[in-house]
């Protein structure tokens, strides 16, 4: 029943908010995200936690607290836009968007050696994906399976509407899909793939420090990168004034020498160094509302 609420909620949601005046939007959405914030529940003070390694003081610090509903604001913010991002319009997505680096992302496509993106779950990632197909660039991703499934066919069917590719994480019945295959044909075809990595969803991600702490971070970035050629580039993305930032970092060099497991661990390490780089310049935009690091994680 709860799932299909939840379902229900956000097809509700694609309805109707593309309807209302932005500006009603998001003073809606705001009020939404502070009455969460002061309520005070488990995703807030997981926020919190999170917020205090980041910037290195304790949750209970009040520019913590600030700080915690500055990035709730940030997060609904991003489900605002990502509900109205159809009739957001192409011009205002390309005139509105700051890219730093972009100029990496055209080059490794034109030459034809594709490029793996890996970003953490900042700003509004959907944004950023229509503005790189607005600039001629379309691409593909993974998307975790949702609950009901009827969810996870509306989350697909909008990103592919705005020309994405997504691929499924898992398979239907479960166990591992097919993606890893289908990502690496797409980047031998000199294509670009984009890839949520800072979380790691199953359990057999690479260990590395992050912020001071363990944590695992997908391994599929530096494996496609390793296999393919395709250069590794992390992406930071935050909101921008009423428009959006986006940091493409530098490429991520393949060791000459290890073991290929030697290799993955080193070129995953500094793709966390990039992430705790843009994460640290706008932690407000860091929508972690989970568990990420391994001594807050459930032994079992």
């Amino acid at each position: 029943m709860s799932d299909r609420l939840v379902a229900w909620a956000y097809h509700l949601g694609w309805l109707l908010v593309p309807k209302l005046p932005e500006r009603l939007a998001m003073w809606a959405f705001r009020g939404i995200a502070d009455v969460m914030w002061r309520r005070r529940g488990r995703s807030v003070l997981r926020l919190e936690s999170n917020l205090a390694r980041v910037t290195g003081k304790d949750a209970a610090d009040p520019s913590v607290r600030d700080l915690s509903r500055a990035g709730l604001r940030s997060y609904f913010r991003y489900w605002m836009e990502a509900l109205r991002l159809p009739v957001i319009g192409k011009e205002r997505i390309l005139t509105g968007t700051r890219a730093i680096g972009g100029e990496q992302i055209f080059a490794a496509v034109d030459s034809g050696r594709g490029i793996v993106l890996a970003l953490p779950h900042m700003g509004n990632w959907d944004l950023a994906g229509a503005w790189l197909i607005h600039k001629g660039y379309p691409f593909t991703t993974v998307m975790e399976r949702l609950k009901p499934e009827s969810l996870f066919d509306r989350f697909v069917a909008f990103r592919e509407s705005l020309g994405m590719e997504v691929l499924p994480l898992t398979a239907k019945g479960g166990g591992t899909a097919h993606a890893f295959g289908v990502l690496a044909q797409r980047l031998r075809a000199g294509r670009a793939i984009c890839l949520p990595a800072e979380r790691d969803l199953t359990e057999r991600g690479v260990q590395v420090d992050f912020f001071g702490s363990a944590t695992r971070m997908v391994a599929g970035p530096a494996l496609l990168s390793l296999q393919t050629g395709a250069p590794l580039h992390p992406a930071s993305l935050w909101f921008d004034g009423d428009g959006w930032g986006i940091r493409i970092h530098p490429e991520i060099p393949i060791p000459a020498e290890g073991s290929r497991q030697e290799k993955v661990t080193v070129m995953t390490q500094a793709m966390a160094r990039a992430f705790e780089e843009g994460i640290a310049e706008h932690p407000e935009d860091w929508h972690m509302l989970q568990r990420i690091w391994l001594d807050d994680l459930d032994p079992r």
